[in-house]
């Protein structure tokens, strides 16, 4: 499949709506078939994950009759998904992977025919580099926060982990429902070590951010769930956690054996869209009967009337066109931070890479004298890229909240560091023969203290604007399977709105 199977439906009648007759000053009547009024019709701003699965959804419950336009500025579809040709083989570089104990994804999966596509990551584990050595990931952590059956002496100084095991015997400081920064309450309970050595070298894949900046409600809800529960230390909170996992619900984490460019494909093809790229959506406003959105430039702009809207877009975007119909949605929107992060995908020869550890990769600590935030051994880790062809792929991620500086260098300069930083950890010192630098400006939300509060203080006041709803990773996770749960969770809302203002898929008017 490619993007230019997607396509725009042809517009025959489907549903109709008594305000769209109304306004043509026609009562409808016997004689007024369904050919004689028009289909609703849909915005979806946003061409990420989080709107083409809003406008599969759309379709999917609207039927073929319905109008669905998808509007985005950048000049391609996917967001901070993108697959690239990497000497000759599908490689992610943004997000690569999913969490596959969560349903949304694999659900949507089964449904566009794609559970085949799915791949699950080797058995090699992970290393952290910190304290200038590098030791295996410790287990019995959640995302770095130690359970009781953690050993940490690996990655942390004996120091540091004696302070770590101090933790459960210390009185503990919790209001029931209230939120904390999470580095600072780590600090307190663990020490600086488990903060800056295991957690946010963790959560910096993820957020690209930095711990001190994170809540611990949003960032680790069953943290602060556990907690309110009557846990009575944070090494008990994630005994609990991990206790809840189980053993043999499969897999954790999967991916797609043609990277995320199948997921977007088959979502375009389904939806029978063709999104209209290189466009953004400058403001948003109501009309009598809907909303009117306005694109391109101030000079000569373009303006669509549509029945409903689904805002699939970041947090700047979003302030911007909630301005005007809901501005204190649109002020919460423009208080969440954002990090950059860039992604450098290597490919060498087997013979040259010769000195790469048989681990899935290196997390880096923030005070390591190292450039890189986290090395993914992609040929270990994914046994479908070790594709026999004599060369071993990896990629490096780079960028971290509030460091823009390193994201600035040119791509030449950028690529020496990653291979500096890869000679000085496994010696790997020979020259790659493909390169693929990626930048992600502004990409990744920071879900901060009280961000719980500002999203539904946010959503709140949007649920009163009829026919507009917002999905996205601003709202409840930043991993693609949060974004699809979201983007779907909108749609059902938007077709449940029109449903409320007569339409009627099979294009009979509701009494």
């Amino acid at each position: 499949m490619s993007i230019a199977r997607g396509r725009q439906p042809a517009e025959p009648a489907g549903w109709v709506s008594a305000a769209s007759v109304s306004e043509r000053g026609a009562e409808p009547g016997p004689e007024r078939t369904a050919a004689t009024v028009s289909s609703p019709h849909v915005a979806v701003v946003g061409a990420g994950i989080s709107g083409l699965a809003a406008a599969h959804r759309l379709r999917t419950l609207l039927g073929p009759a319905a109008r669905i336009t998808v509007l985005d500025g950048a000049d391609r579809v996917g967001g901070v998904l993108r697959t690239v040709s990497l000497a000759g083989l599908p490689t992610d570089v943004g997000a690569e992977a999913f969490l596959a104990r969560r349903p949304e994804l694999p659900a949507l999966l089964a449904e566009l025919g794609l559970t085949g596509e799915v791949v699950h990551p080797s058995t090699a584990g992970p290393t952290v580099r910190a304290g200038g050595r590098t030791a295996p990931l410790p287990t019995g952590t959640l995302l770095g926060i130690p359970g009781s059956g953690a050993r940490l002496d690996g990655a942390l100084s004996p120091a540091g982990s004696a302070r770590a095991a101090e933790e459960p015997g210390r009185p503990l400081d919790w209001t029931s429902g209230a939120d904390r920064g999470l580095g600072g309450l780590l600090r307190e309970r663990f020490g600086d070590e488990v903060a800056d050595r295991l957690v946010e070298p963790l959560l910096g894949g993820v957020y690209a951010g930095r711990v001190d900046r994170l809540g611990t409600r949003a960032c680790v809800p069953g943290l602060g769930a556990a907690l309110d529960a009557g846990a009575g230390s944070l090494t008990a909170a994630v005994d609990r956690l991990l206790a809840g996992t189980g053993t043999g619900a499969g897999p954790v984490f999967g991916g797609l054996r043609g990277g995320y460019q199948v997921l977007l494909d088959a979502l375009l093809d389904a939806a029978r869209v063709r999104p209209r790229l290189g466009l953004p959506v400058r403001a948003l406003s109501r009309t009598a009967g809907g909303w009117r959105l306005e694109s391109g430039s101030a000079a000569a702009p373009e303006f669509l009337d549509v029945d409903a809207v689904l805002l699939a877009v970041p947090a700047p975007a979003l302030r911007r066109l909630l301005a005007e119909p809901a501005p204190a949605a649109a002020e919460a929107a423009g208080g969440v931070e954002l990090a950059s992060s860039a992604v450098v995908a290597l490919a060498y020869r087997v013979a040259d890479a010769a000195g790469l550890p048989d681990t899935s990769g290196a997390l880096v600590a923030a005070d390591e004298p190292l450039s890189v935030k986290a090395f993914t051994h992609s040929s270990r880790k994914w046994p479908h890229l070790a594709a026999g062809d004599g060369l071993v792929r990896l990629r490096a991620s780079l960028g971290r909240a509030g460091d823009e500086t390193t994201l600035r260098v040119p791509d030449d300069e950028l690529v020496a560091r990653v291979r500096a930083d890869l000679r000085a950890l496994t010696g790997v010192g020979a020259a790659p023969v493909a390169v693929h630098v990626q930048r992600w400006g502004g990409a990744l939300p920071q879900y901060g203290v009280g961000h719980a509060e500002r999203v539904a203080g946010l959503l709140g006041e949007v649920t009163a604007l009829p026919g507009v709803e917002v999905a996205g990773a601003l709202l409840h996770g930043v991993g693609v399977p949060a974004c699809v749960g979201t983007a779907r969770a909108a749609a059902e809302r938007i077709v449940a709105d029109l449903t409320a203002r007569g339409w009627r898929r099979d294009g009979s008017m509701a009494t």
